[in-house]
């Protein structure tokens, strides 16, 4: 029987951008939380180290206070919210909450991402619920979808684009040619990247959310550590040409799939083909595709963060976690999708043990032999070439690019040849590296 609440009571630890959607989206759209959720959800107190700049919002009736622990200790707030971000003192109001008995919602994904194995064990102590759904996918319910609506399937593999600030640099490469300092430029003066970009552009935001995919696909702890990560700061135009010449598109791109009873988690540009449904994700939007042995190939997609759709995904959180009170509930969905007993870890396959297909640039010098001499030399590590571009000949004998996609191929044998590549004389740059993949 259903517990009769006559609200459900909340409080939010930092007033930023989403901490204002998210009091926004509770005061503008109560009547259809009221319904779907049958009873109120009050805004109670919020935390923040400035309660006096005005947001924009209507706080009457909320309490405003610099002092967190107001949020701790006050027996009648039944969920925190946190949304300050990063490690500290995120970690530590978390931890806080929890042991309090109170129900927390984050949209932290750095935090669980490094913290987060350690944060669910003292939600299970204490009999309380973690949820995070705007923690990877802005307002996709891509969490959801892995904990609740893909419980009778296998995964076998899952990609995404999870970084809108990378796929609205590299759309803006490809659509009109331009360099990768000035579209970032570009990017942060219309608010798609901060001011220090390196989370973003150095693939470590997508990192954090992909080994939060992957404990959910596979039943595995969060590990960071085990992500491999390249970012899109070395991306040029010229190679995002020869993409198309070769009929793919560039995305910075994150990949799990298990292989061999080991996981293989990386983020890191990718060819894709151009008719691959990722492909034609363009601008700020994220996606997901995910491959289940039952339900085959489906495509998550949506914004993938700003105010109101990460907003959106805190407050069905929230409403979720109030269903689960009103029937006398908690801890009705394992925090990984999987019973903890279930969660298990498993080996992470190195990227020098990856086999797919390669995209290689090489600067060399316009002389007879070039090519045969490289050729040899990936023929001679079990390197197959499937085609090659060369430019027309220079008349002054400067360089020229030599690009080529390779058949399938082994990571370790494939540096193992480029090392040896670039100490040829004629090679006059490092060569540029790309991972395609065709079966995604």
């Amino acid at each position: 029987m259903n517990k009769p609440w006559a609200a459900i009571h909340v409080g939010l630890i930092g007033l930023g951008t989403i901490g204002t959607g998210v009091a926004r989206v509770l005061h503008e759209n109560t009547e259809v939380i009221s319904r779907r959720l049958g009873t109120r959800l009050v805004l109670k107190t919020i935390a923040d180290l400035d309660i006096t700049t005005d947001r924009g919002i209507d706080t009457t009736g909320i309490r405003l206070t610099t002092d967190v622990n107001e949020l701790f200790t006050d027996e009648r707030i039944d969920i925190v919210i946190e949304l300050i971000g990063g490690y500290e003192p995120a970690r530590t109001f978390v931890e806080r909450a929890l042991a309090a008995g109170k129900h927390v919602v984050t949209a932290n994904k750095a935090l669980l991402a490094k913290h987060g194995n350690e944060l669910f064990a003292v939600a299970a102590e204490n009999g309380v619920d973690l949820y995070y759904e705007a923690s990877v996918g802005g307002g996709i319910p891509i969490i959801k979808v892995m904990r609740e609506g893909l419980p009778a399937n296998r995964i076998k593999s899952l990609s995404g684009i999870l970084n809108g600030t990378c796929n609205y640099i590299l759309t803006k490469m490809s659509q009109e040619g331009g360099a990768y300092a000035d579209v970032l430029a570009e990017a942060q003066a219309l608010g798609y990247a901060e001011a220090d970009p390196t989370f973003d552009v150095e693939g470590i935001d997508t990192a954090h959310k992909l080994s939060i995919l992957t404990a959910l696909a596979f039943g595995r702890p969060i590990d960071y550590d085990g992500v491999y990560c390249e970012g899109i700061s070395d991306i040029q135009p010229l190679d995002i040409a020869f993409a198309r010449d070769f009929g793919y598109v560039i995305k910075l791109l994150a990949i799990a799939r298990m292989v061999e009873d080991k996981i293989e988690s990386r983020v890191h540009p990718t060819m894709i083909p151009a008719d691959h449904m990722l492909a034609k994700i363009d601008g700020v939007f994220n996606a997901v595709y995910v491959d289940a042995d039952r339900l085959g190939p489906s495509l998550y997609y949506g914004r993938g963060a700003g105010m109101d759709p990460t907003a959106s995904a805190v407050v069905a959180d929230i409403i979720d976690i109030g269903r689960n009170m009103q029937t006398e509930g908690s801890r009705r969905i394992p925090d990984l999708g999987w019973q903890p007993g279930a969660v298990s870890e498993l080996p992470c396959r190195p990227i020098a043990d990856i086999t797919t297909n390669y995209y290689l640039r090489f600067t060399a010098r316009d002389q007879p032999g070039v090519l045969s001499a490289i050729a040899g030399i990936l023929g001679d590590n079990q390197i197959s070439i499937a085609s090659v571009i060369q430019e027309g000949r220079s008349d002054d004998g400067s360089t020229v690019p030599i690009v080529m996609q390779t058949h399938p191929a082994r990571e370790r044998n494939l540096k193992r040849a480029l090392a040896e590549i670039d100490r040829l004389p004629a090679i006059t740059a490092p060569t540029v590296i790309i991972r395609m993949e065709n079966a995604l």
